[in-house]
């Protein structure tokens, strides 16, 4: 790069905003010039209206950034914009800034099953990036919108890829065991999660289902195997768990499917992207693990951690655990990685 990038954050006083912020405070590649939110914190420091600070804190003269509002003339400095707006008002702000010629890199589902607009997980399905030409011809911007996915579908497809190259599937189940922080800030009431479990969270299973066989597929194609998802809150504070069972197009033993994941290397790794974990796969051979606790910040939480892959009679196939960190890998990191991989192709 012969130059930062100059960037911005659209919803920068929530969580993912600011996982946005600590991921972008000292990017080699991008240059944070501002930060914006919604009108009640316009005009105050960063440090006033920000809910919710990740472990390592943000640094001071970042926390010094006056909050503007998302909107195009209100950012012009900046080339590229990340979203982590809420999923409820971030549609249409998206499209104002598209239209206005910016690379638009979002966090929120609202454009996720658009035709037009990919769904990327990098080391999935990084050649869906050249949707954006139709979606630029189709809507005469001159700038994009790409998503990330859903947290939960983030881990899972990246651990279903070497399996689909090298064995072929035929059919999926998941069932998840999600954290606290996957609800945003607040989050869940203590009155409703300690010493619980709820099997419900509203509209996840269907953006599992629906994202995970859009990113892999072919440009827009979706994937064709069957794949069914049920979806748990639970207990913990970061990091998504996943018992995934899978049937196979060709019978591998457990060893070889266990191998396929731990070589595996998808385009951002190829490029050496900053952002990208190496190896993005960890396959861990203790009974136990992975664990949230222990393993979630695996590859400075951008890794996703498999375990206990066995054989799967029942489907004629393989079952395992997977764990990734909802907010690094499963929002802002992935979306960050999106726009270093669009750096690299020279595509912004």
């Amino acid at each position: 790069m012969r130059r930062k990038l100059p960037v911005a954050v659209l919803g920068a006083t929530g969580m993912v905003g600011a996982r946005f912020i600590s991921l972008l405070s000292s990017h080699p590649w991008f240059e944070l010039k501002a930060v914006a939110a919604s009108e009640r914190s316009r005009g105050q420091r960063l440090r006033e209206a920000v809910r919710w600070l990740p472990p390592e804190g943000l640094p001071e003269e970042v926390l010094e950034l006056e909050v503007r509002s998302p909107k195009p003339r209100e950012l012009e400095e900046a080339e590229i914009v990340f979203s982590a707006l809420p999923s409820e008002v971030a549609g249409s702000i998206e499209e104002e800034f598209a239209g206005e010629g910016f690379a638009v890199f979002s966090n929120a589902s609202s454009h996720r099953m658009d035709e037009d607009v990919p769904i990327l997980n990098p080391e999935v399905n990084a050649d869906h990036a050249s949707m954006v030409e139709v979606q630029r011809k189709r809507r005469k911007w001159e700038g994009f919108i790409v998503t990330n996915p859903n947290c939960t579908a983030a881990v899972l497809t990246l651990s279903l890829k070497p399996i689909q190259e090298e064995f072929g599937i035929r059919r999926v189940i998941v069932s998840t065991m999600q954290a606290l922080s996957g609800a945003g800030y607040p989050g869940v009431s203590s009155l409703d999660i300690l010493d619980n479990v709820i099997p419900y969270i509203r509209g996840e299973e269907e953006k599992v289902e629906r994202e995970t066989l859009k990113m892999m597929g072919a440009p827009f194609k979706p994937a064709s195997f069957k794949i069914s998802a049920s979806c748990h809150r639970v207990p913990t504070l970061d990091g998504h768990l996943e018992a995934v069972f899978v049937e196979l197009e060709r019978q591998a033993k457990p060893s070889e499917v266990a191998e396929a994941m731990a070589s595996f290397e998808g385009e951002p790794q190829r490029l050496k992207l900053p952002t990208a974990p190496k190896p993005p796969i960890v396959v861990r051979g203790e009974e136990d693990r992975p664990q949230p606790r222990l393993d979630r910040m695996e590859g400075r939480g951008m890794a996703v951690v498999v375990g206990r892959v066995r054989e799967d009679r029942s489907l004629g196939g393989v079952k395992y655990l997977v764990l990734g960190h909802n907010t690094i890998r499963g929002a802002a990191g992935c979306s960050v990685l999106n726009a270093e991989l669009f750096a690299a192709l020279k595509l912004l």
